[in-house]
């Protein structure tokens, strides 16, 4: 009996093939066609490059006028505007929450019909597309120029966002209790109440919270187009170049917003670290 053995290969025998270099072609074309759009905007913007070097000095300029010495006399004005701007904002974000949850629920996969999500994320993505500002505008033709057309621009604007929100919340909740409910017989309410709520509210909350720091920042945007509240404000002193008062207006604003941002920072950490500290004691 002879026994054969195999002959040894050799290292090119054995060795796997070497696959294809990948294409550059795609990258390349997408990265210059991006280039050609960024020199042609550019362009078409007509910017004098020979007045960049003197930029600086004109910022700095118009800071000393604002800053070095502000005009106080219209800080108590300045304040109750400021305080009109803040509630502008505060009715917005309730307006936006109450309309944005029930819609954000029903717009979650597995909560409505297939036919209402898709109407419900268009719309939401329709009122993400059009700035406040717009909103305000085309609200001024019927409220006129009063705060209330900024705590409904305010309002509309955020359903967008919010409902996205909402519904990207509601998905990402485990789908246990909400199983558990629709198994007892559980209608889509209860499914809502009972099962996607309790475990989505904690974040619900702190985005609440979140768009009203937002609105904060924009009711002074919205005031430059006549919606009220400090930004009506610092727009009129704008258009006087009273820069000595202006001054003083954006320090107000400045301070205002950095003041309710920290309190709702606050807010929103004691929810969710509440939220994080119930269910460790429940678990333990």
């Amino acid at each position: 009996m002879t026994v054969t053995t195999a002959e040894p290969r050799t290292l090119a025998e054995t060795a796997l093939p070497v696959p294809p270099r990948p294409s550059r072609l795609w990258p390349t074309l997408i990265a210059t066609a991006v280039g050609v759009i960024i020199l042609a905007s550019g362009a078409g913007l007509q910017i004098s490059w020979a007045e960049l070097p003197t930029l600086p000095a004109k910022v700095a300029e118009y800071l000393r006028l604002m800053f070095a010495a502000p005009n106080w006399e219209k800080l108590p004005r300045a304040l109750e505007e400021t305080w009109r701007s803040i509630s502008m904002a505060w009715i917005g974000a309730i307006l936006c929450v109450v309309i944005s949850i029930p819609l954000g629920i029903l717009a979650a996969n597995g909560v409505g019909p297939r036919w209402l999500r898709t109407i419900l994320r268009g719309m939401f993505a329709v009122i993400r597309a059009v700035p406040e500002v717009i909103i305000a505008l085309v609200l001024l033709t019927v409220t006129g120029l009063t705060p209330l057309t900024g705590a409904l621009a305010l309002g509309i604007a955020g359903i967008g966002t919010q409902g996205k929100w909402v519904y990207e919340t509601i998905e990402s909740t485990r789908s246990g209790a909400t199983e558990a409910v629709r198994a007892a017989g559980g209608t889509t309410a209860q499914v809502a109440r009972w099962a996607l709520w309790p475990a989505a509210a904690p974040s619900l909350m702190s985005f609440a919270l979140y768009r009203f720091e937002i609105n904060i920042r924009t009711s002074a945007v919205l005031g430059l187009v006549g919606a009220g509240g400090i930004g009506s404000m610092l727009s009129n002193y704008t258009n006087f170049r009273e820069w000595d008062t202006v001054g003083m207006l954006l320090i107000v604003v400045v301070a205002a917003t950095m003041l309710m941002d920290a309190i709702s920072g606050a807010i929103r950490r004691r929810i969710m670290e509440g939220a994080r500290s119930r269910g460790l004691g429940r678990n333990s």
